[in-house]
């Protein structure tokens, strides 16, 4: 939202607290574009209008600062996030800030007894818009002014310089100089331009910076209206007929030149007419200003003070401290998923910082995660100690395990030990935190092995939450190609994508080989595929470590976890093991299901990606 959108709240904000109680009115939307619609409303949320629909919005009495807006050109994933080139709200049906530009904005304040709308192109163009009265509906011996049209598509003839996706951008917005922006003090520098006259041309009853005098372009009716907004009205339908008896705002003083198409002079207009008092009102404003301009404050920072305030927070870093820490990011360990990783040195302590990339996480959504899963404590993870959420940066930090040499070639004991502590691990996030965690990058890259090889789980940065109640969570893919667990596909995750990944990494770590490998040939590139050719051959003892004498002595012991991989690996997520049934195999406490689908990767799967990380945090056994 601009700082002169803000400027408009400032305005009309008093207004809740000062006018009478309005009636509630209904807006009624409806889309008459050849295209799907994405209209928002503030308050109301949005909704996805195809061609020909309409939706009904019921607008509280007294909405001082409604907006309606068309979002164009979207697309939302099944759990109804998404992007649109205007608009900026969380998903389909959540729209809680104002459309980004170019947007055709529609702009009203009811209540008062007196109704105040327009047709706004300050933030740009992108949709054609009628924004009628119900005439109907107004009382005896009132009447509405027309309401205003923008029924030409001006896309097309858009200046060059202009030219948005799907739209057109205002010249203050894209030149920022004061004589394309008339607004405040400084209309003795707007100047007819190419681009004002093209507004006024192709909208002439729309509010636009060519406007220094907003009279001709602010529309009331009486409070209790009801109205129709149309996006891409016929042309040929006539505008709403003058009233016939069209009331006169009380407008005094020299003519208001702000954005906001609702002047000063008719807000205060309208205060001494319902309170008679100049003095309450200037005390009001300032009171309000305050308030409007902490909250914007918080919003701008979007509520950095709530990561100070909860208890049992990691430490909250800037970006510059860990840019320092990192040596501007200088060593990277490796990457993937949604970002990469960086060696660092807090105090004593090597760390290793995540960055994260095209998380899609809004701070509160990201300060949730943060906070969960800066409270776990097992031995067999690795704690996260920090983080950094300022602006649009995302990063976590934990604490570093290295290794000076490179890892030795592994006995079967270790082995059996490496993976029992993930398992361990895994069954804590599922299982024994207040919600269940699915990890959702399990790989060796993300297994560390301190000085006794003993194992712990890294990297929370694609961690996700699902509450107990629900049965799974959609979202988009997330993970590292080679590891994918075979719903991804569908998007419908449980925390039975870590099982199908842990299977993966179990037959890394005793074939000694990467899932994807481009340097064996073809028909062995996939490890996961050539376990279901061996297993139905019945020559699983192909697959052992050949460099390993000594598991090739422990063979019969390598077979029966080669089993327990493959019980993970099923394609259907029901018939995979918890993690903590698959801990009291590895303990000797359970047996493993007998009825094991030996298909392990889906018909449909498509020719693998080739993921090669830059670096390791952790192990992969060597052959």
């Amino acid at each position: 939202m601009t700082v002169l959108s803000s400027s408009r709240t400032l305005h009309l904000l008093p207004l809740f607290l000062l006018l009478p109680i309005g009636s509630a009115i209904t807006l009624s939307i409806s889309n008459r574009c050849s295209n799907t619609i994405w209209p928002a409303a503030v308050p109301g949320g949005g909704k996805q209008l195809d061609p020909g629909e309409s939706w009904t919005l019921n607008m509280p009495a007294s909405t001082t600062t409604g907006r309606v807006w068309p979002r164009t050109n979207c697309s939302f994933d099944s759990a109804g996030n998404g992007s649109c080139q205007t608009g900026d709200c969380g998903g389909v049906l959540a729209c809680t800030g104002y459309g980004q530009p170019p947007s055709t904005l529609a702009e009203f304040s009811i209540g008062g007894g007196t109704d105040f709308f327009d047709i706004s192109l300050v933030d740009g163009f992108n949709v054609p818009m009628d924004f009628l009265p119900v005439q109907e509906n107004t009382g005896a011996g009132q009447a509405c002014s027309r309401g205003p049209r923008c029924v030409g598509n001006i896309t097309a003839e858009c200046p060059s310089d202009l030219k948005a996706p799907g739209g057109c951008n205002s010249a203050c917005t894209v030149f920022k100089q004061d004589k394309y922006c008339c607004t405040g003090n400084n209309t003795s520098t707007c100047e007819p331009t190419t681009y004002s006259v093209f507004f006024v041309r192709g909208c002439p009853d729309a509010y636009s910076y060519s406007r220094d005098d907003d009279s001709s372009t602010t529309f009331t009716c009486p409070s209790g209206t009801n109205y129709q907004i149309v996006f891409c009205p016929p042309v040929d339908i006539s505008a709403s007929p003058p009233a016939t008896n069209p009331p006169t705002p009380n407008v005094t003083g020299p003519t208001h030149t702000n954005h906001s198409s609702f002047t000063t002079n008719k807000i205060i207009g309208i205060v001494i007419g319902s309170i008679g008092s100049l003095i309450v009102l200037i005390v009001s404003i300032a009171f309000c200003a305050y308030k409007l301009r902490a909250r914007q404050h918080w919003e701008m920072e979007e509520g950095v003070e709530e990561f100070r305030e909860l208890p049992g927070m990691p430490i909250r870093f800037t970006f510059q401290q860990l840019q320092e820490a990192t040596d501007q990011f200088r060593y990277k360990l490796g990457e993937g998923g949604f970002g990469s990783v960086f060696e660092g040195q807090y105090s004593e302590e090597k760390i290793a910082v995540k960055r994260l990339e095209r998380s899609g996480q809004g701070k509160r959504e990201f300060l949730a995660e943060v906070q969960t899963i800066g409270s776990i404590h097992h031995i067999h993870l690795v704690r996260l100690i920090g983080f950094c959420a300022e602006k649009s940066h995302r990063l976590l930090v934990w604490i570093y395990y290295s290794h000076e040499h490179d890892t030795p070639s592994l006995d079967w004991k270790t082995r059996h030990q490496v993976i029992t502590h993930i398992a361990k691990g895994l069954s804590y996030l599922h299982e024994e935190c207040s919600k269940r965690i699915a990890h959702l990058d399990v790989k060796p890259q993300n297994i560390l092995l301190d000085e006794n090889f003993n194992a712990k789980l890294s990297d929370f940065g694609l961690s996700k939450l699902i509450d107990r109640d629900k049965s799974q969570v959609i979202t988009r893919m997330r993970g590292t190609p080679g590891y994918l667990a075979p719903e991804w596909l569908t998007s419908q995750i449980t925390e039975k994508a870590d099982v199908y990944s842990f299977g993966i990494v179990v037959m890394e770590i005793i074939s000694s080989r990467k899932n994807l490998d481009t340097s064996r040939s073809e028909e062995s590139i996939h490890l996961i595929t050539l376990l279901e050719e061996k297993v139905k051959s019945d020559q699983l003892a192909d697959l052992v470590d050949k460099h390993s004498a000594d598991m090739q002595v422990h063979k019969q012991e390598v077979l029966e976890m080669m089993e327990l991989a493959m019980w993970c690996l099923q394609i259907d997520s029901k018939r995979r093991p918890q993690m903590s049934e698959v801990v009291k195999v590895l303990e000797g406490h359970m047996s493993i299901e007998s009825r094991i689908d030996h298909n392990f990767v889906p018909q449909i799967h498509l020719k693998p990606q080739i993921y090669q990380a830059p670096g390791d945090m952790g192990v992969i056994v060597r052959s």
